[in-house]
C-alpha cells in the first residue's frame, strides 16, 4: 500500500521560507521530493497541506499541488496496472519525468543525486556531491539556480571563488569533475538540454597540477620503519597502516578497513580492490607478516584485520562515518610521524602508494609491470604516478654526462 501527501518540510532554506514537497510513503518507508517551492510559515496552511490566501499566487499555486498530487496517485495506479512492486526511486524517476524537468532546479537536483546514491549505500559517492553542492551555493546562494545558467562565465567564476578559499587546482579539478557528472546525468534524464553543455568550453583538464614531491624514497620509508613507537603509542596504527600499504602494493585506505582474516591465507594476502574489483594475490613480505602478527595479538571481536571497522554489519552510513573520522586521524598522525623522523614532505595515507610506484621504477622494473601491480586499468594512470621519478631521475641521468 503506498499513500501520497503534500507537505511543508520543516527544515527552513537560505532565505528562510520552507519548501514544500510530496511525500510518498510506501512499505513503511518515505521518500520526499522537492516540488520547487517554497514559503513563508504563516502562509501554509498545515491541516489541507495547501498555501493560504495570503500567499500572492495561493491560486496557482493550489492548482499545481492538485496536479502533483493526481499525478502521483495515477504513477501508483499505472504501477499496479503493470503488475510492478515498484520502489520508491523507480516512483521518483517517474513522477519527475511526469512534471516537466525542466522546472528543477540544480540545489534539487543534487539532493535527489544524493538520496539515490544514499539508498544504494554509496555513501562516499553521496558525500562527495554534497560537499560539491555545498560549494556552489556558497558560492551562488541561490535556491532556484537553473542548469542553463552554469554557463563558461559561471564556471570561471566559481573556479575564482574557490581558488578565493584557498583551494589548488587538484582540489578545484575535484569540484568541477563532480558538477560535470551531475550535468551529465541531467541531460540523460532530459533536465537541461545538450546544447547549454559548458563543459565543452570549460576543459577541466587545464588544472592538471604540475607534480608535487608526494613519493618517499626507500631510505625515508626506512626512517618510517625504524621509527620507536615506545614513546609514541598513539601513533602505532598510523605507522602500522603506511608501511601495510607500502609493502603491499599501495593498497588503498579503504581496502585495508575492509581486509578480514579470511583474506589471509598462509604466505598470501587475496582480496578485491574496492576501487575497480580487481583481484589481487600479494604474497606477505616479512614486514607485512609483523604487522599482521600484532593484530593477531590485539584481535577485536570482528573478523576485520585491523581496529577501523569495530563491529559487524555497519549501516553504509556507520561505515562512511567511521572512515572519515579514521582516515582524517591517519592523516594528521603521519604528519607528526614525518616531523619526527624528519622527512621533509607532506605525508598522507595516499603517499604509500606513490612511493611503491616510485620506488619500483627507481629499482629498475618496466612500467607496464608497476601498472599490473597497482591494479591499473590504462598505464596512463601509472605515468601519473611516476612523473616525480621522470623529472628528477633523468635530471641526474643528464648530470652524468658531465663525468668524463
Amino acid at each position: 500500500m503506498a499513500t501520497v501527501s503534500i507537505i511543508k518540510r520543516t527544515k527552513r532554506l537560505r532565505d528562510n521560507s520552507f519548501p514544500i514537497a510530496l511525500r510518498i510513503t510506501k512499505d513503511r518507508r518515505k521518500k520526499i521530493i522537492s516540488l520547487g517551492f517554497s514559503c513563508q510559515d504563516n502562509e501554509w496552511n498545515d491541516r489541507k497541506s495547501e498555501f493560504k490566501k495570503n500567499h500572492e499566487n495561493y491560486i496557482q499555486r493550489n492548482a499545481l499541488l492538485d496536479k502533483f498530487k493526481s499525478n502521483a496517485s495515477s504513477i501508483i495506479d499505472d504501477f499496479k496496472s503493470e503488475g510492478v512492486d515498484f520502489t520508491l526511486s523507480q516512483f521518483e524517476e517517474r513522477f519527475r519525468g511526469d512534471y516537466k524537468r525542466k522546472s528543477i532546479s540544480v540545489y534539487d537536483f543534487f539532493d535527489y543525486k544524493v538520496e539515490l546514491l544514499n539508498e544504494a549505500g554509496r555513501t562516499g559517492s553521496a558525500k562527495a556531491y554534497k560537499d560539491t553542492r555545498d560549494a556552489i551555493f556558497k558560492f551562488c546562494p541561490r535556491n532556484n539556480l537553473k542548469f542553463q545558467e552554469i554557463d563558461m562565465n559561471f564556471l570561471d567564476d566559481f573556479e575564482t571563488h574557490l581558488r578565493s578559499r584557498g583551494n589548488v587546482d587538484g582540489g578545484i579539478a575535484v569540484r568541477m569533475r563532480q558538477l560535470r557528472a551531475l550535468y551529465n546525468d541531467a541531460i540523460s534524464k532530459n533536465v537541461i538540454d545538450e546544447s547549454f553543455y559548458p563543459f565543452k568550453k570549460y576543459k577541466i583538464a587545464k588544472l592538471k597540477g604540475k607534480g608535487i614531491k608526494r613519493a618517499l624514497s626507500r631510505d625515508e620509508i626506512q626512517k618510517i620503519f625504524d621509527f620507536d613507537i615506545s614513546e609514541h603509542t598513539n601513533l602505532v596504527h598510523s605507522k602500522n597502516y603506511f608501511l601495510f600499504s607500502y609493502f603491499t602494493r599501495g593498497m588503498n585506505f579503504i581496502d585495508i578497513m575492509y581486509l578480514t582474516w579470511d583474506n589471509i591465507n598462509d604466505d598470501t594476502i587475496t582480496y578485491i580492490r574496492s576501487k575497480t574489483k580487481g583481484r589481487f594475490s600479494i604474497k606477505i613480505l616479512p614486514p607485512v607478516k609483523e604487522i599482521l602478527s600484532f593484530y593477531s595479538n590485539h584481535h577485536t571481536n570482528t573478523n576485520y584485520v585491523f581496529p577501523i571497522l569495530l563491529k559487524e554489519n555497519l549501516t553504509p552510513t556507520q561505515i562512511q562515518n567511521r572512515k572519515f573520522k579514521t582516515l582524517k586521524k591517519f592523516n594528521k598522525d603521519l604528519k607528526q610521524i614525518a616531523s619526527l623522523v624528519g622527512i621533509d614532505k607532506k605525508l598522507t595515507s595516499y603517499v604509500a602508494r606513490h612511493s611503491f610506484a616510485t620506488n619500483l621504477k627507481q629499482l629498475g622494473v618496466s612500467t607496464d609491470i608497476i601498472s599490473e601491480s597497482m591494479g591499473h586499468q590504462n598505464i596512463n594512470i601509472t605515468n601519473t604516478y611516476l612523473k616525480e621519478f621522470d623529472s628528477d631521475v633523468i635530471n641526474e641521468a643528464n648530470e652524468k654526462l658531465l663525468l668524463f
